[in-house]
């Protein structure tokens, strides 16, 4: 097995470790929109060590929200509230994903929102459309 394979493993091995423990704090559904089909543990921050406040349980479609899919305003609208959660993995995935867009009430969503200032201050300014 070479390094990066067996790196993965465990690295996938020890994010499974916390899958109880955010399976309880989520509630048994998505962080972000709660639907409660095709839960799994995402990694908002994979190029650090996983821990508890870093990992989220989403839905397959807010997963792939997560990974870079477009969405809807529907879509967007079910995952605003994430924005309030004291767990930085959903505040912050979702205020990445919403700022993403060019719909007026995200900036207001994200400025009123629970993220690290730094962290908003730098997703508000991204984007041409808040200019």
């Amino acid at each position: 097995m070479s390094k990066g394979h067996q790196a993965n493993k465990e690295r996938l091995d020890e994010i499974s470790s916390f899958g109880k423990s955010i399976g309880k704090r989520a509630g048994f559904k998505c962080e972000w929109c709660e639907d409660k089909d095709d839960l799994r543990i995402w990694d908002h921050q994979p190029d650090k060590r996983p821990n508890i406040d870093s990992l989220a349980m989403l839905c397959k479609a807010c997963r792939d929200l997560a990974d870079g899919r477009k969405a809807d305003s529907d879509e967007l609208r079910s995952i605003r509230n994430a924005l309030w959660s004291n767990v930085p993995a959903v505040a912050e995935g979702a205020a990445k994903v919403l700022a993403q867009c060019n719909i007026s009430w995200v900036r207001d969503a994200i400025e009123q929102s629970c993220i690290d200032d730094a962290l908003k201050e730098q997703l508000l300014n991204k984007s041409q459309m808040w200019r």
